[in-house]
């Protein structure tokens, strides 16, 4: 295993005030560095897997030790409790990205989504809806099926729900109706019912993709035509 402190003091060492700026933006709280993702990249690329590494980051605290520990830590030595305990641990959105990336990669992503979808806290459902998503686009064997009560649940709810939940609902909406010709049709009678999807990004130049025209976009990258 790398060693912990070492590793902290270099992302000290790589950290910028812009970048805090930037983070703080984003909602990420102190204790933060502010090192850019491609210096995460290329520590991430050098360590490779170290999940002892990774928990130890984690446990530190520090916004950027928890970044990089969900880039180095193994998907493989993955439990639900560690999962549960890193997902209790998350203080702003900045980090979700990152969170789900890594559990889509476990195999725990299924049973993850499922239980965190519904919760009424923000980061947990936003964490849940981030994986319905992945599920979608990652997840071949499940039937077309499965997604349709999650379609549900955004038409009847969407606007009702956290702001991050909202966003993240959002994306699940463009995910599933990139998966097949069936869903694609329910995602539209969707769209038509709740219209836009609204969310605060407060001080950042982020938007709220506009989930017809960008399945559109995906599709025709991908060859296919959207009828």
């Amino acid at each position: 295993m790398a060693n912990a402190s070492a590793i902290l003091a270099e992302l000290e060492a790589l950290g910028t005030e812009q970048n805090r700026k930037i983070y703080a933006r984003h909602g990420c709280e102190n204790p933060m560095f502010g090192v850019s993702y491609a210096n995460f990249k290329v520590l991430a690329k050098r360590i490779k897997l170290d999940h002892a590494l990774a928990l130890a980051l984690w446990d530190s605290g520090n916004h950027d030790a928890r970044v990089l520990a969900m880039m180095v830590a193994d998907p493989k030595q993955a439990t639900a409790d560690q999962l549960d305990r890193w997902l209790a641990d998350l203080e702003s959105y900045g980090l979700i990205d990152g969170l789900v990336a890594y559990i889509g990669r476990t195999p725990f992503v299924r049973e993850k989504a499922e239980a965190w979808s519904p919760s009424p806290n923000e980061w947990v459902s936003t964490s849940g809806w981030g994986l319905v998503a992945t599920l979608a686009l990652t997840d071949k064997a499940l039937p077309d099926d499965y997604f349709m009560p999650y379609l549900d649940r955004i038409e009847s709810s969407v606007h009702q729900q956290p702001n991050r939940t909202r966003y993240a609902m959002n994306n699940a909406l463009i995910s599933i109706g990139c998966r097949s010709a069936a869903l694609h049709e329910r995602v539209q009678q969707v769209t038509a019912t709740i219209g836009d999807v609204v969310v605060d990004h407060g001080e950042t130049n982020c938007e709220t993709p506009a989930v017809l025209p960008y399945i559109e976009r995906t599709l025709a990258r991908k060859g296919y035509v959207v009828v």
